[in-house]
C-alpha cells in the first residue's frame, strides 16, 4: 500500500490473485449455505435425508483447506472468522426485509407469494441461528485437521494432500452435522433420520470429492497466482 498527493493506493500485486478470488466465493457461501439449510432432500435410494445447506458447506471446507495448503494455517482461520460478516449482515439485511411492508400491488396480486416468503423466512432465525455456531466449531476444526496431518513441510505431495482433505472434511462436518441439526430444527420435527442422512452423505461426500476438489482448487489457485505475477 502507498500513499501519494495524499490518496492511498493499495498494491493489487500484493494480495495472490487466488487468495482474493477464493475470498469471495467464501463470503458467498457462507451465506447461501444457510440459505439452502431450509430445505431437506432425500438421499435416494434410501429415505435418509440431508439439508441442501451441505453443497455449499462443501466449498467452504475445500476453500478453506485450500488456502491453508497455499497461504498458511493462520490465513486460513482469519478468513473463516471474517467469514461471520457476511453471515452477519445477511441475517441483519433479512430481518429489515420481513419487517418493511410490502409494496400494495405484491400485498393486493402476489398474496400467495408474500406469505410464502414471510412464512419460509420468518421461521428461518433457527437457522440462522444454529448456522455461526457450527460454521465457526467445524471450520476451525477443519482447518486444524488439515494443519496437522500435514505433518513436516514436505508431506505436501497430491496423495498426502487428498487424504488431509478428506479426513478433516469427514471429522470437522460430521461435528457440523451434530450441532447445526440439533440447534436449528430439534422439536420442529423428528430430526434422527436427518442427521444420520447428514452426517453419512458428508462422510461420503468427504472421501469421494472432497480430495478431487482440493487438489483442483489448488491446481487452479496457483494457476491464478502465477497468472497475477
Amino acid at each position: 500500500m502507498t500513499e501519494q498527493h495524499g490518496e492511498i493506493r493499495i498494491n493489487a500485486a500484493a494480495t495472490p490473485l487466488g487468495l482474493f478470488v477464493y475470498t469471495l466465493i467464501y463470503g458467498g457461501m457462507t451465506v447461501l449455505a444457510g440459505v439452502l439449510a431450509f430445505k431437506q432432500v432425500q438421499l435416494y435410494p434410501t429415505n435418509l435425508a440431508v439439508e441442501s445447506g451441505i453443497f455449499a458447506f462443501l466449498l467452504l471446507v475445500v476453500i478453506s483447506s485450500t488456502i491453508a495448503q497455499l497461504y498458511g494455517e493462520k490465513l486460513a482461520n482469519r478468513i473463516v472468522w471474517w467469514g461471520f460478516l457476511p453471515l452477519l449482515i445477511a441475517a441483519l439485511l433479512m430481518q429489515l426485509v420481513l419487517h418493511l411492508p410490502a409494496s400494495p400491488e405484491m400485498a393486493g396480486g402476489r398474496g400467495d407469494d408474500l406469505a410464502a416468503f414471510e412464512r419460509v423466512h420468518a421461521t428461518i432465525w433457527r437457522v440462522w441461528a444454529a448456522g455461526p455456531a457450527a460454521y465457526l466449531v467445524s471450520l476451525l476444526l477443519n482447518v486444524w485437521i488439515f494443519a496437522r496431518l500435514r505433518g513436516s513441510d514436505e508431506n505436501t505431495g497430491t496423495v498426502s494432500l487428498m487424504l488431509r482433505g478428506a479426513i478433516a472434511s469427514a471429522l470437522s462436518q460430521a461435528i457440523d452435522s451434530v450441532i447445526f441439526i440439533t440447534l436449528a430444527f430439534y422439536g420442529q420435527f423428528p430430526i434422527g433420520n436427518l442427521l444420520i442422512g447428514q452426517i453419512i452423505a458428508k462422510v461420503l461426500l468427504s472421501f469421494i470429492l472432497v480430495p478431487f476438489l482440493i487438489t483442483g482448487g489448488v491446481a487452479f489457485a496457483r494457476r491464478l497466482d502465477r497468472r497475477r505475477s
